[in-house]
C-alpha cells in the first residue's frame, strides 16, 4: 500500500488511520495496533515539521506485509534531510521549538524491531521501519 499527501498536520491523523486499517489485515492485537499508529505518526510529525519546517511539500508512506506476521513501514519526505542522523536519532534532541520534546526516533526504535533512517542535506528523509507482529494464540 502506498498513499501520498501534501505535509500539512491535519495529514498525520489520515496516515496513521490508514496503515493502522492496511495493517489489521494481520489481526494485530490493540496494543499493537497503537504501536503501528504511533509510530506512523511520529514519522509522519517528524518529515512535517523538521522535514519541511513550515514550508509545503509531500510525504509518502508504503507499507509492505510479509509472511511471519511482520510490516515494514516507510516514510519518505523530500524535505530538508538530517545533517547528522545519528546526533537526531538521540533523545531530547530536536530542531523544532521548545514545545517539541526530541523523542520521536527513540519512540519509533522503542515501538519497532527495527529502524533505519536515511537522510541527505537537502534531499529529504526515508525512515523505515519492522514490526513483527506476535503469533495470536488459536
Amino acid at each position: 500500500m502506498s498513499i501520498k499527501f501534501e505535509s500539512r498536520s491535519v495529514n498525520e491523523a489520515f496516515a496513521r488511520q490508514a496503515v493502522g486499517a492496511f495493517a489489521s489485515q494481520l489481526d494485530p492485537t490493540m496494543e499493537e495496533l497503537g504501536d503501528i499508529k504511533t509510530v506512523v505518526s511520529e514519522a509522519v510529525t517528524n518529515a512535517i515539521v523538521h522535514g519541511y519546517a513550515g514550508r509545503s511539500g509531500f510525504i509518502t508512506v508504503a507499507v509492505r506485509l510479509f509472511e511471519g506476521r511482520a510490516l515494514e513501514i516507510k516514510i519518505k519526505d523530500t524535505g530538508c534531510g538530517i545533517e547528522n542522523v545519528e546526533q537526531a536519532r538521540k533523545p531530547m534532541f530536536t530542531t523544532g521549538d521548545d514545545s517539541r520534546s526530541g523523542m520521536g526516533f527513540t519512540i519509533m526504535e522503542s515501538f519497532t524491531d527495527r529502524l533505519r533512517v536515511r537522510s541527505a542535506p537537502g534531499r529529504g528523509t526515508v525512515v523505515t521501519m519492522t514490526k513483527v507482529l506476535r503469533e495470536r494464540e488459536t
